[in-house]
């Protein structure tokens, strides 16, 4: 009989983890299996995105609030969470945009930073890593330097002549990345808030999207059925109390409706050391015969 298998995923900031792929958390979680959420950076140079809590006292203490709300989104996941303990690099805006902050996350010291998540994945021992794809999902340039350290941190963990001070080598058997708002799951969802009479928060969006924009949908292999846990991961976006809007787009459309319409959050496999097939409906697939044997 297997036990619990072990799932990681990797993240740039406090309120990722609950935006990108909590309802599969929440439910490996329930299933048994073990999730730990690792955290890049601490959100420091976040905005306060939900006008309730722009308040002085708030701005002023955004390190130490955006780790209690991360903490109470992790609990409310059921997942273990680490922080790999960078500064965040904010979003440069402008033409043209200013250089990063020094020693923030974006331009730090990639093998270090490698290290730091070597580490951790040998502690962890996870089976599946999770993480962004190149484009870092959207290009915040924290996004992409997490996407580099994931793959690079998968790539290492397994070999003992790389870092071994990290500890004893693990390699985990599957890298997917998450992808989030396709262009058929905004229209879905567009078409069946006018069809019901509702107001669509996705009709710019959808008018804007040009034909060169990139579109994670054509890049799914895998969908994992987690309607079940969509309140669960809306309450710990809520937990996300400084970055989450309760009257953004992002609580727009009915859970019912969502239930019925795109009941799965969606991935890319993207590297595999056991026999898979995809499409697949699971991000163990594969593994089961492999941790048993």
């Amino acid at each position: 009989m297997v036990g619990p298998l072990r799932l990681m995923t990797v993240h740039a900031h406090p309120d990722d983890e609950s935006s990108k792929g909590a309802a599969t958390c929440a439910r490996y979680v329930a299933d048994g299996h073990e999730v730990m959420i690792v955290t890049c950076t601490g959100g420091e140079r976040g905005s306060v995105l939900n006008p309730a809590m722009d308040r002085p006292d708030v701005v002023a203490n955004m390190t130490e609030i955006r780790r209690e709300e991360m903490a109470r989104a992790a609990e409310i996941l059921g997942a273990e969470h680490r922080w790999l303990g960078y500064v965040d690099s904010g979003l440069p805006e402008g033409d043209p945009k200013p250089p990063l902050p020094d020693g923030c996350f974006a331009v730090g010291d990639l093998p270090e930073q490698t290290a730091a998540l070597v580490a951790l994945i040998r502690e962890f021992r996870p089976h599946v890593l999770v993480t962004y794809d190149e484009n870092g999902g959207y290009p915040h340039p924290d996004h992409i330097r997490c996407h580099e350290v994931s793959v690079a941190a998968f790539d290492a963990a397994g070999d003992p002549d790389r870092f071994p001070e990290a500890g004893a080598p693990w390699q985990p058997l599957k890298l997917y990345y998450s992808h989030g708002f396709s262009r058929a799951r905004v229209t879905a969802f567009h078409e069946a808030l006018l069809a019901a009479g509702m107001e669509s928060p996705y009709t710019d969006w959808i008018k804007n999207w040009s034909e060169d924009r990139p579109d994670p949908g054509s890049r799914v292999t895998t969908r994992v059925e987690c309607a079940d846990y969509f309140a669960v991961r809306d309450k710990a976006l809520l937990a996300h109390a400084t970055q989450i809007d309760p009257t953004s787009r992002w609580f727009a459309i009915p859970l019912d409706m969502q239930r019925q319409i795109w009941p799965t959050e969606d991935y890319e496999l993207v590297r595999s050391l056991v026999d898979s097939t995809t499409p697949e409906d699971d991000l163990f697939a594969g593994l089961r015969e492999r941790v048993s044997a």
